[in-house]
C-alpha cells in the first residue's frame, strides 16, 4: 500500500551534516505520522525523531538541538537535517509511515551513515 524510499546516507566525518529524504508513495492518507529510527549494530532500533501531518515534531533526547525534522506534504517527502554528527550517530535509519486512520505501519529500507575520519 506504501512505499518508503531512503536516500541520503553516507559517510561524513565527526562535526559534519547530512540530509535524510524519504519519499512515500502510495495510499498514503491526508492524517500521518513520519518519523525517522535509528538501528546500530546490536543494538534496538530507536526513534530519532517524528513529525504529525500539522507539523508536530518530537526527538529523542540524544538529538535535541542537532537533528530538524521537517516534510513537504505536496512531495509526500519528510527530511531530517543532521548537524553535529558524531561516531555514536552511526546507525541505520529507517524512514517510518503510519496511516492513523487505518492503522497501517509501513518502514523504508534503511540508509547507512557512519560518522568516523
Amino acid at each position: 500500500q506504501v512505499q518508503l524510499v531512503e536516500s541520503g546516507g553516507g559517510l561524513v566525518q565527526p562535526g559534519g551534516s547530512l540530509r535524510l529524504s524519504c519519499a512515500a508513495s502510495g495510499s498514503i492518507f491526508s492524517i500521518n505520522l513520519m518519523g525517522w529510527y535509528c538501528q546500530a549494530p546490536g543494538k534496538q532500533r530507536e526513534l530519532v525523531a517524528a513529525i504529525t501531518s500539522g507539523g508536530s515534531t518530537k526527538y529523542a533526547d540524544s538529538v535535541k538541538g542537532r537533528f530538524t525534522i521537517s516534510r513537504d506534504n505536496a512531495k509526500n517527502t519528510v527530511y531530517l537535517q543532521m548537524n553535529s554528527l558524531t561516531p555514536e550517530d552511526t546507525a541505520v535509519y529507517y524512514c517510518n509511515l503510519i496511516n492513523i486512520s487505518v492503522r497501517g505501519v509501513y518502514w523504508g529500507q534503511g540508509t547507512q551513515v557512519t560518522v568516523s575520519s
